[in-house]
């Protein structure tokens, strides 16, 4: 009796101390994951995992999954960015423009117009003290408008011959490259260390001696310059750019990221597996709702849930603060 009661004690114990909601974070994602997957498997009689579907599944996920690496970096220190999206609009034009003369000189000036609005971003946020929120809602209106007004007469075609870079080695291997680089910054570099102590605590950080409006500036222009970069994927796939070009892909990012496990505040629990966990559950539910046959509408709602779902578990209401 005496024995069963120390148990018993134990497992209080064990909950008592948030260890179940400590692992939540890593372990929820992985099952959500696994999850999904049997369950469109089962819905679509394992036809999502036909090798054909599975292209489709990666074809829409290197966009988002490059664009989710930079946005990582952002929410890592607590900050948001909402204007991802028309910095693909601004960087696939540019990279349209310029690829009839030089597609690696359209790449470069690709990734140079995206870190140019994400400097803007992080100067905004770190040295005018703007929200990052409230800054970034405001470029993606702006450069939202700018990209309508370049293709208010038609799209903005890129020249035909960049179609021969649409094949499934080159962005698999160039979204490898990006991933491979940003998880040696972000694990085994002091810059990885510093932008977790400051979504710890910023001004801990700073009495610790980091430059945190610096390195806060740095995470913005990061993450537009890899978004000016999967432009040029973007420009390979689709050929063009319309005004609505890159529309919505700050939400997709943000329930990318989210379905990963990441939490909201930054800190010392993200993990950089929150990025590709994260972005192939949101591909295969988005492929997954459209081969079931469901109408928009209802997808929408069912994303809207599991998001909710997925938020409601593994937010950390202790350590929770404003967004930077």
């Amino acid at each position: 009796m005496f024995r069963f009661s120390r148990i018993n004690e134990k497992g209080a114990s064990f909950f008592k101390n948030n260890n179940v909601k400590k692992y939540a974070h890593v372990i929820l994602p992985l099952v959500g994951l696994v999850v999904i997957i049997m369950i469109f498997g089962i819905l679509t009689d394992m036809s999502i995992l036909y090798w054909k579907n599975i292209k489709l599944i990666l074809n829409q996920a290197y966009v988002l999954m490059l664009a989710s690496t930079g946005v990582f970096f952002v929410m890592t220190i607590g900050g948001l960015d909402f204007s991802q999206g028309s910095i693909l609009g601004m960087a696939s034009i540019v990279i349209s423009y310029l690829s009839f003369y030089n597609i690696i000189l359209a790449v470069i000036l690709g990734v140079l117009t995206g870190a140019a609005i994400g400097a803007i971003n992080g100067f905004s946020n770190a040295k005018l003290k703007i929200p990052s929120f409230i800054v970034t809602i405001c470029t993606m209106f702006l450069f939202r408008g700018v990209c309508s007004y370049l293709t208010t007469s038609s799209p903005v075609y890129a020249t035909t011959d960049i179609s021969k870079y649409n094949t499934m080695n080159l962005k698999i291997l160039l979204t490898v490259i990006v991933l491979l680089v940003m998880f040696f910054v972000f694990r085994y570099t002091k810059l990885g260390i510093t932008i977790k102590a400051i979504g710890a605590g910023e001004t801990a950080a700073w009495f610790s001696g980091v430059k945190v409006d610096n390195t806060k500036w740095l995470m913005f222009v990061i993450a537009g310059a890899i978004t000016g970069f999967a432009a040029f994927i973007n420009v390979v796939k689709v050929g063009s750019v319309t005004a609505t070009g890159g529309s919505q892909l700050e939400t997709q990012i943000f329930i990318s990221l989210v379905l990963g496990g990441l939490p909201i505040s930054g800190g010392a629990k993200v993990r950089f597996s929150n990025i590709i966990v994260g972005v192939i559950m949101y591909s295969i539910l988005n492929s997954g709702l459209v081969m079931v046959g469901l109408e928009t509408s209802m997808q929408q709602l069912i994303k809207g849930i599991i998001f909710l779902i997925f938020v409601a578990l593994t937010i950390d209401r202790e350590s929770i603060q404003v967004i930077k």
